[in-house]
């Protein structure tokens, strides 16, 4: 039994670290924007391909794959998932904000970009589903009857290093003070002096290379690739961005984890079909008992 538990508490870990990373980059441009980019999920899913595509050119030229490769995977995908993260705030969402169209027409415009990500994909190289190549030699960790591998280990670090790093940046650097003012109010920092689309590029950028170290992590582990893989895990990261306290980083990263939790345990002592259906129910009554989550604070609007 306890062998069980402890087993299911490492799965979980690994799934809440997903789950962390990928709503980060909700809880980043939502705190400067007051905007759910609701394309977030398929940018991880873009970030899966770009991954598979740079770690197979890489293996290439580097015989044997090792460290090295995950290093230079990891880093050109960053850079390329943050240049699409960038294209998508320019191309689509800043044309909406210099016009000041009503929010909505922005959750809709983000909803479409996601659409166009996914279906472009599947135009583009079929639906087909593609193997990530194994970068890393796996390795099987026996720890009396629980089994724990490196990839497991390696994403629950990942996750807790990608947070310690966003909080400095958020609160010791002045381009995270900048985005801070810029979420508690946009229309006096530009008199202030603060290049206001030069931060939400920033924002953009740094949260789809979080994206992307999810994606490439989640690749290594789960090496099946399709195009509509981003929407469900997109989905389920916002709802834990939500959870924790949407706005919030601290809120946003132990709210992956709490759903991490439950999918595992309720997938672990019920049939795995109610997994999606008890943990839905659940978040739905957190929410409910508790609208602005765990670390949210309601906010006023001023007139």
């Amino acid at each position: 039994m306890w062998t069980t538990v402890l087993q299911n508490i490492f799965n979980a870990l690994q799934w809440g670290s997903f789950y962390s990373m990928i709503a980060l980059g909700y809880c980043l441009v939502y705190g400067v924007l007051r905007l759910i980019n609701f394309a977030h999920g398929d940018i991880f899913m873009a970030a899966c391909y770009f991954a598979f595509f740079i770690a197979t050119a890489l293996l290439l030229k580097i015989v044997g794959g090792g460290w090295l490769v995950f290093a230079l995977t990891l880093l050109f995908t960053m850079l390329v998932t943050a240049l699409l993260g960038i294209t998508i705030e320019r191309v689509a969402y800043r044309p909406l904000r210099r016009k000041g169209v009503n929010r909505l027409y922005v959750v809709i415009t983000a909803l479409m970009v996601g659409f166009i990500l996914e279906n472009g994909n599947l135009a583009i190289l079929g639906a087909s589903a593609l193997r990530f190549p194994d970068i890393l030699d796996k390795q099987i960790w026996q720890i009396g009857s629980i089994t724990i591998t490196n990839l497991k280990v390696l994403v629950i670090i990942a996750a807790f290093v990608v947070f310690g790093i966003l909080q400095f940046i958020v609160h010791k650097t002045t381009l995270g003070m900048a985005m801070q003012a810029i979420s508690y109010d946009k229309f006096a920092i530009p008199l202030m002096g603060i290049p206001v689309n030069r931060v939400i590029t920033f924002t953009f950028a740094l949260g789809s290379s979080l994206a992307a170290v999810a994606g490439i992590l989640f690749g290594m582990s789960y090496p099946v690739l399709d195009p509509y893989m981003g929407m469900i895990i997109g989905w389920k990261a916002f709802i834990a961005a939500v959870v924790g306290g949407i706005g919030n980083i601290k809120g946003a990263f132990i709210g992956g984890f709490i759903l991490g939790f439950i999918e595992i345990f309720i997938a672990a002592f019920f049939p795995s079909s109610f997994k999606d259906l008890v943990s839905f129910i659940i978040l739905l009554i957190i929410l409910v008992l508790k609208p602005t989550g765990f670390f949210g604070v309601a906010r006023s609007t001023k007139i």
